[in-house]
């Protein structure tokens, strides 16, 4: 459990170097945003994990009300509300909500263990999902929604799913899949908004966009190859960098990984991406160790959701993925995010440390 912490931290300071290199202004709320974040993770691991899920109900209506909550009296940024301003901090409970959810269906996927395969349970869980991920659908925060729905998937499999419904499942969504990408490209196209069919067409066509919509990644994809093997160094004034001569809006949040590809360069990229890899590995040790299936779904819930994160995040920065914009866990910018991440990581260890309780 102690390696899980001191990964966390590690790459928490990585982030809040990083942060302060993009833009200096955020560095100081970082820091305060890792302090919170390691108190929170502390008091969550002291709390019995079985005693909290018995409030299960609690906290889906909590996460429903929250999520709700930002549509009515959120604050419209950029033609999304995704941010409830708290005159001191502003918060966003989309990414507490991602947390409350894993504990939710932990739960549930524990009181079904018996029946998950059941029509009525797999319409239940289907049901209960599909909720808080239309909420978070219409704020609109399309990536934020799949991020979430993956980490839904991925514990109903690892709480029992027949692989005879997954390989069902497959055979209707990648014909739909192909379906619904050909329908978005079309100039007409009223499923998806016009700024996000715009990514996903410069996604497809770059050269075409270049000058707009692929020109964020474009740049970032620049940078991470000029950091080179050791990089430019933190703090740089070189005028050709991406941060410098402002080639990347809002560098700090979805791109940062660009900023450590340019100024920590191949060696400082590798580190990051060594460091997420290790903690999702950490996450799922913990769960083969739990002393039930609850723990065990926490455990790689919150293991599975850093891995998504990650891996689309780093996609997007890379050009590997279309624009879309999800946070680097505990990298990015972003005391939401950050602070809910440590509570995730929280119940990780309050999963470890309950066998020896029990002894």
């Amino acid at each position: 459990k102690f390696n899980l912490v001191v990964l966390v931290i590690a790459l928490s300071i990585l982030g809040v170097l990083a942060v302060g290199s993009a833009k200096e202004v955020y560095q100081s709320r970082q820091i305060v945003g890792m302090i919170i974040g390691i108190i929170a993770m502390v008091i969550v691991s002291l709390i019995d994990y079985v005693w909290v899920l018995n409030f299960y109900w609690i906290i889906y209506g909590f996460v429903v009300l929250i999520l709700g909550a930002v549509l009515v009296i959120g604050d419209k940024v950029n033609g999304a509300t995704r941010w409830i301003d708290l005159g001191f901090t502003t918060f966003q409970p989309s990414e507490l909500a991602k947390i409350l959810l894993i504990l939710f269906f932990a739960k549930f996927i524990m009181m079904h263990a018996e029946d998950i395969n059941d029509k009525v349970t797999l319409i239940k869980y289907a049901i209960l999902s599909a909720i808080p991920l239309a909420l978070i659908i219409v704020e609109p925060n399309l990536s934020t929604t799949i991020c979430t729905a993956l980490v839904i998937c991925l514990m109903i499999y690892i709480g029992g799913l027949s692989y005879k419904f997954i390989g069902t499942v497959l055979l209707i969504l990648v014909p739909v899949a192909i379906i619904f990408l050909s329908i978005v490209v079309q100039p007409d196209q009223k499923l998806l908004k016009d700024y996000q069919q715009k990514r996903i067409l410069a996604f497809l066509e770059p050269e075409k966009y270049e000058s707009d919509e692929a020109y964020q990644q474009k740049n970032s994809v620049m940078a991470i190859g000029s950091g080179q093997l050791t990089g430019k160094g933190l703090n740089n004034n070189t005028t050709t960098s991406v941060k410098n001569g402002n080639f990347i809006s809002e560098p700090q949040t979805d791109f940062i990984f660009a900023i450590v590809g340019e100024e920590l360069g191949f060696v400082g990229s590798c580190i990051v991406v060594a460091l997420l890899l290790l903690i999702v590995i950490q996450c799922i040790l913990v769960g083969i160790r739990s002393q039930d299936l609850a723990g065990r779904i926490i455990c790689c819930g919150v293991g599975g959701l850093i891995g998504f994160q990650s891996f689309i995040n780093i996609g997007v920065a890379s050009k590997l993925l279309p624009n879309t914009g999800v946070p680097l866990p505990f990298v990015s910018y972003g005391l939401t995010s950050l602070v809910s991440l440590y509570v995730g990581i929280g119940f990780v260890l309050n999963v470890g440390l309950q066998p020896k309780k029990y002894q």
